[in-house]
């Protein structure tokens, strides 16, 4: 468990990321963190879990109608 102090940033708190989870997780500069909120605390992640909502309707699109889109793609 890595432990970090929130700094005062203009009107808000703000906080560095660890070099070794910015290297494990390759973070860059600019990269969007989503905040999950628990009802113990929260999960700062750069996963989107709105976009695996996408990927799943896309992936059962493709699967019902992967006859039309071969067919489309011609």
């Amino acid at each position: 468990m890595k432990s970090i102090k929130l700094r005062k940033v203009g009107n808000s708190f703000g906080f560095t990321v660890p070099k070794e989870l910015i290297e494990k997780y390759n973070l860059k500069e600019g990269e969007e963190l989503h905040v999950i909120e628990k009802n113990d605390g929260f999960t700062l992640t750069p996963y989107n879990p709105e976009f695996e909502i996408w990927a799943d309707a896309f992936n059962k699109t493709n699967k019902k109608y992967k006859n039309t889109l071969k067919e489309l793609s011609k």
